[in-house]
């Protein structure tokens, strides 16, 4: 196991609180945003998340791949979706999205396993 996906996201998520009280107009601000990005419209909750997975794999992000497969997974997303996703991701982003889409599929999963 190269990370243990389930503390990295509970550890962000406290982090993220404390900054989410220090400055609670921006934290508010930035949960409304993710509020309104994810709920069930044109695309389902399950889609969106994916997508999220993509982006979190191309632009580099361990804390957002985590936060993002656990949500996908929440969401009903199959480990073959997720595979496909990896594939996108590796396309649009080489090599480091190769191996961003490798650690992706860990926390996945990890998240199936809880």
């Amino acid at each position: 196991m190269l990370k243990d996906w389930n503390k990295l996201t509970q550890d962000l998520s406290g982090l993220m609180g404390q900054v989410h009280k220090g400055i609670p107009d921006v934290g508010q601000g930035f949960s409304q945003m993710a509020k309104g990005a994810t709920q069930d419209g044109a695309l389902s909750p399950k889609h969106k998340e994916l997508m999220a997975v993509a982006i979190s794999i191309a632009v580099r992000c361990d804390g957002c791949i985590g936060f993002h497969v656990k949500a996908a997974h929440k969401h009903g997303a199959t480990r073959e979706e997720l595979m496909e996703v990896i594939g996108m991701a590796m396309y649009m982003g080489g090599g480091p999205s190769f191996v961003y889409g490798a650690q992706a599929l860990e926390a996945y999963d990890q998240f199936a396993e809880a």
